[in-house]
This record gives C-alpha cells, structure tokens and sequence, in this order.
C-alpha cells in the first residue's frame, strides 16, 4: 500500500471530492440526483459561512476517499456531527483506508465538541453495514427518512398561514 495521508479538505480538493461523490451516486443508483455541482461545493464549504467539512484521504496527488459532515443541532442531545456521506474509491478498498477516514471522522466529532455522531446507510448495502458494526455502531431501524427535494419547496403553496396570527410569524 502507498502512503496515505488523512487531512481536512481544502477548496482545490472540491473537484476530486464531486467525483467521487458522483460514484457514490452511481453505486447507490442515484446518479440522477446529484444537481449540486463543484463550483457551488466549493462555496458552500470554504465560503464566508461554510455549510460542511470534510476529510480527505489522498495517495500523491490524487484523493482517494473522504467524509463529509456538518454540525447540527439535537434538542435532546445537542451539538452532533452529521456524516452526510462516506467513501472510499473501489480501487482502493480493503487497505484499511475507510478505517483511517471513519476514525478521522471520529475524532473530529470529538475534537467539535460533539455529543453524537449519526449518519445513514442504505438497507441493502451489507458491506458497509458490516463495516459499521465492527465500530460497534447503533444501527437504528426505528427512524423513517422524511424529505421535501427542491422541485416541492420551489412549487410550495401556503396552506395554514390564514389559521395563525400572522404578526407572529417571523418569516418574510
């Protein structure tokens, strides 16, 4: 195995990170619905107010792997660090490479204060639920995914506002 370096993510990182969160896409079957693109990763994480973080795992000059994550806010647990995806590029698993970005992970949940670590995995996707269970994750079945995608939130129409006391309402 070539040395593998884990470190935060910079902004000339964002190119490599799109690609290979688009064969995440394909292996999930979902291709079709990534609608962000680089140009707009790279302001939504390293502009003035930076939405994600993330980790990388590169070999040389070409990343490899990495995690992506958010701080978000629990009312029953408080500051807790979303991994929104997690990858290592097919050439180079089994080398232990997502054991070094899961861990990175891990310890930058730590290191933010955090007082959990959630994240999400498909139902058929055995392997990385094997992965998840050799860290002795929770694996919670209780909990339905719930989304509203952008087309819905573009077309919205309001329904209730007429059956609230609008000046209390704090939306423009």
């Amino acid at each position: 195995m070539k040395k593998t370096t884990i470190r935060r993510a910079t902004e000339k990182d964002v190119p490599q990170i799109f690609d290979l969160i688009v064969e995440l896409a394909i292996y999930e079957k979902a291709e079709h619905e990534v609608s962000t693109t680089p140009e707009q990763m790279a302001i939504d994480g390293f502009g003035q107010d930076p939405a994600y973080g993330a980790i990388v795992a590169e070999q040389g000059n070409k990343i490899i792997g990495f995690s992506l994550y958010y701080i978000r806010y629990s009312t029953w647990k408080g500051r807790c660090l979303y991994l929104e995806d997690f990858l290592v590029n097919e050439e180079y698993r089994g080398e232990g490479i997502g054991k070094l970005l899961f861990e990175a992970t891990i310890l930058e949940a730590k290191h933010q204060k955090t007082n959990m670590m959630t994240w999400q995995v498909l139902d058929w996707n055995t392997p990385a639920i094997k992965f998840y269970e050799r860290w002795d994750a929770t694996l919670d079945e209780e909990w339905i995914n719930c989304k509203f995608y952008q087309d819905y939130l573009d077309n919205y129409k309001v329904r209730f506002l007429d059956k609230i006391d609008q000046n209390k309402v704090l939306l423009d």
